[in-house]
């Protein structure tokens, strides 16, 4: 029998169970990583499992899911013919969030909690909200005031309850915080728990089986918190230790240029975040992230990869949400920093961009 993944401090070395709901290591206050060994998956053996997420089940740290609603495989279209979009805005909840979502879902719904508790600034509490609803699991999401009253009535529906929090998304972080410290509640982080970041690592994973077991030269990625780019490295990682690709795409993480902390410390060579960045207005506020708790992961990843940054400015987020619409693609304003960042400085090879969440529940970026 497969022993249980168990958490782990990659700096310190802190371990702890899965099942204390110990939300991050009490010596560093550090996010967990996941003490768990990924088996190949057989491509040729996919084309009978479900269409979901869960057909990459020896990749996986959870397997039978109760509360999955059938999320990934997602669409993979070309925009160019060099760089295509996977649509990821096709996911039960309108964004990627719901790869990771389900699987905190359903660790939480194994380790039955009192609550749940969760902290976004939309999309992530969305996912969460609906998959806890789906698990029968207690929740209540911490948003930032200024949320989109959209996602904010998804949440509510799903039967969630909504904690507003004045500030912005740190504010709203540490609020959440606070109350994950209380006994008997399952902190359902996209960011300090590890869980998540195993989920959304099958992007990648659809990416190898939709292109014949092989990925593109480069993996466009927007950035705020890094879940998306973690879980491709994770993806990449595993693939190519099981020799199922024969070398690692280069990652290329999309900030705002308004709110670049990250992107200002790869160009200086630095390893970690000296503190965090000014929190500026930005059509991009699912990756306005001042001060991203992984920040060092992040950095080394893309580092490792032989990748870069890229930023956008908020008029090149405009053109290139109006450029999408019009080859039928509508999606809300950071979901379209990758492809304005490919468009302003194409790479060589090949590349694909996410497209991360619909533009139905954020609308149209107003002009300045």
């Amino acid at each position: 029998m497969t022993p249980a993944p168990s958490y782990v401090c990659t700096p310190c070395g802190t371990g702890s169970s899965v099942s204390a709901l110990t939300w991050c290591c009490p010596e560093c206050r550090g996010p967990w990583d996941l003490d768990f060994t990924a088996a190949p998956v057989p491509r040729e053996a996919l084309a009978g499992r479900a269409g979901s997420l869960w057909r990459y089940a020896e990749a996986l740290p959870l397997s039978d899911p109760y509360c999955s609603l059938g999320e990934g495989r997602t669409p993979l279209v070309p925009l160019t013919e060099r760089v295509s979009a996977k649509l990821d805005f096709l996911m039960p909840t309108l964004s990627f969030k719901d790869r990771g979502a389900v699987l905190l879902a359903e660790l939480a719904r194994r380790l039955a909690p009192r609550r749940v508790v969760a902290d976004s600034s939309g999309n992530a509490g969305t996912a969460m909200a609906a998959y806890c609803a789906r698990a029968g699991l207690d929740c209540t999401v911490y948003v930032p005031e200024g949320t989109s009253p959209k996602k904010l009535e998804q949440i509510g529906a799903h039967g969630a309850r909504l904690a507003v929090v004045p500030g912005g998304r740190e504010a709203t972080a540490r609020a959440a915080r606070e109350a994950a410290d209380e006994p008997g509640t399952f902190y359902a982080s996209h960011v300090f728990n590890p869980y998540f970041l195993h989920g959304t690592k099958t992007y990648v994973y659809e990416l190898w089986e939709d292109l014949g077991g092989q990925l593109p030269d480069t993996l466009v990625v927007p950035v705020g918190n890094g879940t998306l780019l973690l879980g491709a490295a994770l993806a990449t990682a595993e693939l190519h230790a099981h020799g199922l690709i024969p070398r690692r795409p280069a990652l290329v993480a999309v900030q705002a240029a308004a709110v670049a902390p990250l992107a200002e410390a790869f160009r200086a060579g630095a390893g970690d975040l000296p503190g965090p960045a000014p929190a500026r207005p930005t059509l991009a506020e699912g990756i306005a992230i001042p001060h991203p708790p992984r920040a060092r992961q992040i950095l080394a990843a893309v580092r490792a990869s032989g990748g870069t940054f890229l930023t956008v400015t908020e008029e090149q987020l405009r053109s290139a949400q109006l450029d999408l619409a019009a080859r039928g693609l509508y999606v809300e304003p950071t979901g379209v920093a990758c492809w304005a960042a490919v468009t302003a400085a194409p790479r060589p090879g090949t590349a694909v961009v996410p497209l991360c969440g619909a533009g139905a529940r954020s609308g149209l970026a107003a002009p300045a």
